[in-house]
């Protein structure tokens, strides 16, 4: 007897229904992927910038994302948000006032997040991981400003790929340096002398307080080089 015959008729009906909708869920996921894309791909050079959700305008946090926001549009970038309040709200601001584009990779949540009014492009998923693809795949650069969980999930899965060479070596750089010190901290003190990771690998991160510094320190790592992949990291970025 086969493992379906085992089932009862409303068990085996409710798994047949299950498995349906669970095919069709991957046919929109594969559009979210293209939709995605095609919209995306030619925003080069860009730089995504993460942050916490939480802060409010008239926080020191807020103006430090909308300053180097601004000054990375005028240097030329588009300028990747997550595409909602807080600090994602101010990196948008700072671009959208800026000469480049100002992008947002809004998330449909069960709390539905607000979109904020400053994005020339704006782009919605509903599953996390096709957006944190999105934000690797288009960004020459990651800057991270003070954050929770959400942020410390982008700077540890772009440290991974960069880690585990399944992305391209870009500037990983973190803000405000008091923010992170216990987590940096961390890192050497109990990752690298247990040897979960090499001391090598602290070198993938950056920590800058200054927004023109920023803006120094990725044209600095593409001096002898444009912005666009190079082909062998197109062809890792196409197995990312």
């Amino acid at each position: 007897m086969s493992a379906k015959e085992k089932l009862s008729p409303g068990v085996a009906a409710a798994a047949t229904h299950y498995n349906g909708r669970e095919s069709w869920r991957i046919f929109g996921i594969m559009a979210e992927f293209v939709e995605a894309t095609e919209r995306l791909n030619a925003i080069r050079p860009a730089v995504s910038v993460f942050g916490s959700a939480r802060v409010a305008p008239d926080h020191p946090y807020y103006a430090l994302a909308e300053r180097i926001a601004r000054l990375l549009s005028d240097a030329g970038f588009a300028v990747i948000s997550g595409g909602g309040p807080g600090i994602m709200e101010a990196v948008n601001k700072g671009a959208f006032h800026g000469k480049s584009l100002s992008v947002g990779l809004n998330i449909q949540l069960p709390m539905e997040q607000q979109s904020n009014a400053y994005q020339d492009i704006s782009q919605t998923f509903q599953h996390f991981f096709a957006r944190k693809f999105m934000f690797v795949k288009c960004a020459s650069a990651y800057v991270v400003m003070p954050g929770g969980f959400g942020t410390l999930d982008e700077l540890l899965e772009a440290m991974t790929l960069v880690q585990t060479h399944k992305s391209r070596r870009i500037p990983i750089i973190l803000m405000h340096a008091p923010f992170w010190r216990g987590l940096l901290d961390w890192f050497a003190g109990r990752l690298v002398s247990e040897r979960m990771i090499a001391p090598e690998d602290l070198g993938l991160i950056q920590v800058i307080d200054e927004p023109e510094a920023v803006v120094e320190a990725i044209f600095k790592h593409y001096e002898t080089r444009g912005f666009m992949p190079l082909p062998e990291e197109h062809e890792i970025m196409l197995n990312l």
